[in-house]
């Protein structure tokens, strides 16, 4: 199957889906330039949770600097030795790093033939990583666009035990000012996508 071909079956709810996970990946990866915060400023949303906290942090990125993002970024995921949050599933799942959470999940990411790239530091368990790992199934960037089941699986075991818990604290982190609705948002996605997988069929 051709890569077009490949997007093209691909449809539309999934790929909003898949474009919500990379934004959030993008978003705890590093601080914001001002290119994704304007981005940011453009969103729009509806009446739901995850649309009315989009619309919040639209509004907030628009009054936001990069300087003054760099600096609220570095605050909760930096600081002086730690920041206030740890986004990691070790911690979150067992109080330590580096911890049989990140253990299965590197077993689980070179089965599918994905490796951490020698330039990168930062454990795979992290929230970032683990956020662009599912818009990557969905789509297909390590192969074929993973099914149903195998998303589920994935999400279940590395996503689903914690990152409702990490987007509950990073909104309400006594730093988080830009990144408070976007926790709001990714407890309210992770929330959809935990019970969208329920219902699913096996």
């Amino acid at each position: 199957m051709t890569q077009s071909a490949t997007a093209a079956s691909i449809g539309a709810e999934d790929r909003l889906r898949a474009d919500l996970y990379n934004y959030l990946g993008v978003m705890l990866a590093r601080e914001p330039d001002e290119m994704i915060l304007q981005q940011t400023a453009g969103l729009t949303g509806d009446d739901s949770d995850l649309g009315q906290a989009m619309a919040e942090l639209a509004a907030r990125a628009a009054r936001t600097s990069a300087a003054e993002a760099r600096r609220e970024f570095n605050r909760l995921f930096i600081g002086l030795g730690r920041g206030e949050l740890l986004p990691y599933a070790s911690y979150y799942l067992t109080g330590f790093l580096n911890e049989k959470p990140l253990a299965s999940l590197r077993r689980d990411l070179r089965a599918r033939g994905v490796a951490r790239a020698e330039t990168v530091y930062e454990p795979e368990d992290n929230i970032a990583s683990l956020m662009e790992v599912m818009g990557a199934l969905i789509v297909g960037r390590f192969g074929a666009p993973s099914d149903l089941e195998d998303q589920r699986t994935f999400f279940n075991r590395h996503v689903g035990p914690w990152a409702g818990h990490f987007f509950a604290d990073l909104e309400s982190a006594k730093g988080a000012d830009l990144y408070a609705p976007l926790g709001t948002a990714g407890r309210a996605f992770i929330e959809i996508e935990r019970e969208a997988f329920r219902l699913s069929p096996e």
